[in-house]
């Protein structure tokens, strides 16, 4: 296997062994992620780290969003805040409770599995030490959880401000990846994972040299990009230059800091086969201003990189978008933000994996997501198209501030193969935020049935700025 040797590397910290207990039976079919109660739709997480909880502000709670024949309905909903019966911990002031949203198939037993980033966690003798926290899918939803192993509280901070979940190591079990700050940035928290028991004996955290700790770790993405069963790893950081850095890592390599191949630099990742050749392509968003970031474009920029049987396909060129690309709709102009938000997804059914990108500073901040086409040759531009508050058949009105596509998700809700587009807006009204969601058809996202819905619609208090939707799963 080829991979580049990046010229900083992670050190590598191989942890002492835990006891390993026996895996429990697999289920015939493990659920596909988000699909908490098996009834094959993606239901969708939404996190609002700013809910005021108890009185309690910046507690932090995440809705699931339960889904049906027309998509989520917020008639059946699940609230998780950690004063919710059978989450460990309790709210408390600025813990962030989803911050950041993960999901898998943990346990193998047929319901996909929520991991909740909380990371303003405090501890005994450390100030935002951070947890994550896996909540139990069943047929009946969430329910019981299990707080993610920790292997190196004293070396990090805001354990759980990005998550991540696959088979990192290719033995057939998922794992969970952690970003934090600090000196260790990155953990990976290895499979078997059960609901009781000694952790398995492998886990082990990374410093990312050249990296700004206090940054941390605050994005990770992940896929079969190799094509070969197994999940690479996209990272992002700063290097400490201030410039952003976004890198590829193969987790079966003990010491794979020292293999992390270099991505075009970018906030955000979204992994998924474009062009249906069996490697899942890369699609990295950087809406820096170029003044902000030496890798930054005008009104921001996305980059797609291919994937191949080494990781990226060093035989195909990168494909670079802007709202000034050809097909693309709008204009660059400084402050769109356009590549905020990233999703892949086969929106049309027709086994290409489409791509979602927001612009959440469209307009003043108003904000715009932009849906274009994957094909055997790759993205295309044809027939792409832009959806704003002001689009007919989205729900609201397009006002400066809401940040309409800070978040996208591409997945299918209804259970008809097709992808559909879910949004969020955490800037609406004030900072209360908002989430749509429009059905995936033959021909694209329309709009349709649209629905949208905010924090007071899922159980989660408006008090102060709960934020809702500044993480999005689904």
């Amino acid at each position: 296997m080829r991979l580049r040797t990046a010229a900083t590397a992670l050190v590598a910290a191989t942890l002492t062994p835990f006891v390993l207990t026996v895996p429990a039976a697999h289920a015939a079919t493990a659920a596909a992620p988000y699909d908490f109660n098996g009834d094959g739709r993606a239901d969708l997480a939404i996190g609002a780290p700013g809910a005021t909880v108890a009185g309690k502000a910046k507690a932090g709670a995440v809705s699931v969003v339960h889904s049906g024949t027309g998509g989520p309905k917020t008639s059946t909903r699940t609230l998780l805040t950690q004063n919710t019966a059978g989450i460990p911990g309790s709210a408390e002031a600025d813990d962030a409770f989803g911050t950041s949203v993960t999901s898998a198939d943990l346990d193998r037993d047929g319901y996909a599995d929520l991991v909740v980033g909380t990371p303003g966690e405090d501890t005994s003798d450390d100030t935002n030490d951070g947890v994550a926290t896996i909540v139990w899918g069943s047929a009946s939803g969430l329910s019981g959880a299990r707080t993610v192993h920790n292997f190196a509280h004293s070396s990090h901070d805001r354990y759980g401000l990005s998550l991540a979940a696959g088979d990192f190591d290719a033995d057939g079990h998922p794992d969970i990846a952690v970003g934090a700050t600090g000196s260790t940035l990155l953990t990976v928290v290895p499979g078997p994972i059960t609901r009781s028991g000694a952790w398995p004996a492998g886990g082990s955290s990374h410093g990312l040299s050249g990296y700004t700790g206090s940054h941390g770790v605050p994005h990770l993405s992940s896929g079969d990009v190799t094509g070969e069963g197994f999940d690479s790893l996209v990272v992002h950081g700063r290097w400490s230059g201030g410039d952003t850095a976004t890198q590829l890592a193969d987790a079966r390599v003990d010491n794979f800091g020292d293999w992390m191949d270099y991505l075009p630099p970018g906030q955000v990742s979204a992994v998924g086969d474009i062009d249906g050749d069996g490697h899942a392509d890369i699609a990295v968003g950087n809406d820096r201003e170029p003044s902000a970031d030496a890798y930054g474009a005008l009104g921001g920029r996305v980059t797609i990189v291919y994937g191949g049987p080494e990781g990226r396909d060093g035989n195909r060129p990168e494909v670079v978008l802007t709202q000034d690309t050809a097909g693309v709709p709008g204009a660059s102009e400084a402050g769109d933000r356009f590549g905020s938000g990233l999703a892949l997804g086969d929106v049309d059914g027709d086994g290409y994996a489409d791509l979602a990108v927001g612009a959440a500073g469209e307009n003043g901040g108003a904000g715009s997501v932009t849906v274009l086409y994957g094909s055997a040759s790759g993205l295309t531009t044809k027939g792409s198209a832009s959806f704003t508050q002001s689009t007919a058949g989205v729900p609201g009105t397009s006002e400066q501030g809401d940040l309409f596509g800070t978040r996208v998700v591409l997945t299918d809700h209804t259970g008809d193969h097709r992808a559909d587009l879910s949004l969020s807006a955490p800037g609406e009204n004030s900072g209360d935020g908002s989430v749509w969601s429009l059905r995936g058809t033959a021909t694209g996202p329309t709009t349709t049935g649209a629905t949208s819905f905010g924090p007071a619609a899922t159980g989660v208090s408006t008090t102060g700025s709960p934020r809702f939707g500044t993480a999005l799963g689904g």
